[in-house]
């Protein structure tokens, strides 16, 4: 029989010895963190106008005018063509069917001018969605955009490279924000350089064209008109459908975008930076209009840049009128030292 154990105290811990101090806790200092950074500030979508929300009596009389003027167009066609049947049945069909063929184009030209118009606010839409991306990466806003912008490219044979890329990375794990910048990569970023081309290019046009222009009226037409060639030209390179109504509100939207940002008027370090290279000591008083024109130019291609970009560009890649500046400058002639 086994020999009956009384219960006994064990300690596992070595307690501390009652004459060494006991020591507090103390904070580590002289550690210094280095803060995130994200590549620049939050990105912006172009600012809207803010419309009045009052009734727009003016919208209300050019809807009824138009409605009076389209009425009497009608009817005018309609007596028209009930005259030639009096005439002669074979004139009254051939009226007719001018009058069908008319009406069918008519109609054929405002869808299209529709379609423009909501294709225009679609890449507005695509814009909201990939900034909210980028800013609070979120997933849904990412998923939208990158839907919206892939049927935006999808009738379009310059982005079927970069389509298939996408579609190769479908099944992959992105967050939001990396997803809209693999969305930016393979289908808007190599569109960058035909921008730059095209506003550099319209620059030139317009130093040159108001060089030669014999009146002040003349240089005011040649500008508008060479504007709105810029606007629509970096529309359909982004994916738009430039027409006639869409031309237009893009440039009241450009419109909105200088003046929202203080774009309109040249700047005093613009300026100095013309004057002080004596630029306009070296050229003729009429080529330094010219230049000046151009550089307005670039500056409103600028703007519309960054109204039709599906995606908003970071500051800091954004392509700066400094840059078209000097491409203007290198191109102006310079007088022979005599």
């Amino acid at each position: 029989m086994s020999e009956h154990r009384n219960p006994r105290a064990f300690v596992f811990d070595k307690p501390e010895p009652e004459d060494e101090p006991r020591r507090n806790p103390r904070a580590i200092t002289g550690i210094a963190f280095e803060p995130e950074t994200d590549g620049g500030g939050p990105i912006v979508t172009p600012p809207a106008w803010s419309r009045p929300s009052r009734f727009r009596w003016g919208a209300l009389l050019a809807s009824a005018l138009f409605a009076l003027v389209a009425m009497g167009a009608g009817l005018s066609i309609s007596k028209l063509v009930e005259d030639f049947f009096a005439r002669s049945p074979i004139l009254g069909w051939t009226a007719l069917g001018a009058a069908a063929i008319a009406a069918s184009a008519a109609l054929v030209i405002i869808l299209r001018e529709i379609w423009a118009l909501a294709r225009l606010r679609r890449i507005e839409h695509i814009q909201a969605d990939a900034a909210r991306a980028i800013n609070t990466d979120d997933s849904a806003a990412a998923e939208r955009a990158v839907d919206k912008l892939k049927s935006l490219y999808a009738g379009r044979p310059d982005a079927q490279l970069g389509l298939r890329e996408m579609k190769r990375h479908e099944g992959d794990i992105l967050d939001g924000r990396d997803r809209i910048r693999l969305a930016e990569r393979h289908l808007v970023d190599w569109r960058d350089a035909e921008a730059h081309r095209i506003i550099a290019h319209a620059a030139r046009r317009i130093t040159l064209l108001t060089t030669v222009a014999p009146t002040a009226a003349l240089d005011i037409l040649l500008v508008a008109a060479q504007n709105l060639r810029m606007m629509r030209d970096l529309a359909a390179l982004y994916g738009g459908r430039p027409s006639t109504f869409s031309t237009l509100r893009l440039a009241r939207m450009v419109i909105s975008h200088l003046a929202l940002t203080g774009g309109i008027a040249l700047s005093d370090n613009l300026i100095q930076h013309v004057v002080g290279r004596g630029l306009l000591g070296r050229l003729s008083a009429r080529f330094g209009e010219g230049t000046v024109n151009g550089i307005l130019t670039a500056r409103v291609g600028l703007a519309a840049r960054d109204v039709c970009r599906p995606i908003p560009q970071e500051t800091a890649a954004k392509d700066t009128l400094g840059s078209l500046m000097k491409e203007l400058v290198s191109s102006a002639p310079r007088e022979k030292d005599n």
